[in-house]
């Protein structure tokens, strides 16, 4: 899983037919401190997050497992938006 915040969207005014009704955010994943690490990434939006939300995502076959996206095109899937992050200690 990888934690990461929302910052854009994606508008394809063409794309698989499994994906026409779904909504696709650019997300920047972040380090256990909350900093930007690593590259952005694509993601179909299974959970109605939106920009500036951090996110729960899940990649590979995993994101196949979402709700209504079995046998679909996708490589990444936001599946929880993140309230709070309590981590002892820091």
């Amino acid at each position: 899983m990888i934690l990461a915040k929302v910052v854009g969207t994606v508008v394809a005014t063409r794309k698989d037919e499994r994906l026409v009704a779904s909504k696709l955010l650019v997300a920047r994943p972040l380090d256990s401190s909350g900093q930007p690490d690593g590259n952005y990434l694509v993601a179909v939006d299974t959970v109605n997050a939106g920009l500036g939300d951090t996110v729960l995502i899940v990649s590979g076959s995993s994101a196949r497992m979402a709700e209504g996206y079995k046998d679909s095109p996708i490589d990444a899937a936001i599946i929880g938006v993140i309230d709070q992050i309590d981590i002892p200690g820091k």
